[in-house]
């Protein structure tokens, strides 16, 4: 069992818009090191096509991350007809592929509370942007939806390249890295890792 209030406080920090506040100074020291790395590397950064590199670079590495500023949206849900039945079963809901650098699929079985469609990519982006590992990130997706819905069960499978694979290292290009992560009902019911599976287009 846990803490319904601490888990409740908790997703509210994560979801919830946090933007992260970077002074005028602070980018300026950071474009800077960043002209260091980038000339050591070997690129000239006296050419009107690569001048703003280090401004452009940063600005991107913002926008990548920008799964720390919170997702307020997603802390919206809605009542199913179940209302304090704990009998209730509802069918099983199936979103994916949902895109980020990979695919995600999510399954659930919603008990008294749904949440919209849309908002299953916004929880998977909330967490892909951010820096962490694949098998990270299915955990926290899960641990998240757990939380907000208290659903019967929740799965998630993720399908990802890695550039750490592809650009240094072994710098094989075909692998595809492939997570589950299974709560609830989907741990003690295969069957129904079966159906998320395959309505997943998943090798059994």
């Amino acid at each position: 069992m846990f803490d319904r209030d601490v888990v409740d406080l908790s997703l509210r920090r994560v979801m919830e818009l946090h933007q992260r506040a970077v002074s005028r100074e602070q980018m300026c020291r950071f474009e800077g090191y960043l002209a260091e790395i980038f000339a050591a590397c070997g690129l000239n950064l006296n050419t009107p096509a690569t001048e703003e590199t280090p401004r452009r670079f940063l600005q991107a590495l913002f926008e990548a991350t920008e799964g720390y500023d919170g997702e307020p949206k997603l802390l919206k849900v809605f009542d199913t007809e179940c209302r304090g039945n704990t009998e209730c079963r509802l069918g099983q809901v199936i979103e994916g592929p949902i895109p980020f650098f990979g695919h995600a699929h999510i399954g659930y079985l919603p008990h008294q509370s749904i949440i919209g469609i849309s908002k299953l990519t916004r929880l998977v982006r909330l967490f892909a942007k951010r820096f962490t590992v694949q098998e990270r990130l299915g955990e926290q997706i899960v641990h998240a939806f757990d939380a907000m819905l208290e659903p019967h069960g929740v799965a998630v499978y993720l399908q990802a390249h890695h550039l750490c694979v592809e650009m240094r290292g072994v710098r094989d290009t075909s692998p595809l890295t492939q997570t589950t992560v299974w709560r609830g009902e989907y741990e003690h019911n295969p069957s129904l890792r079966v159906e998320f599976l395959l309505a997943c287009g998943a090798e059994r």
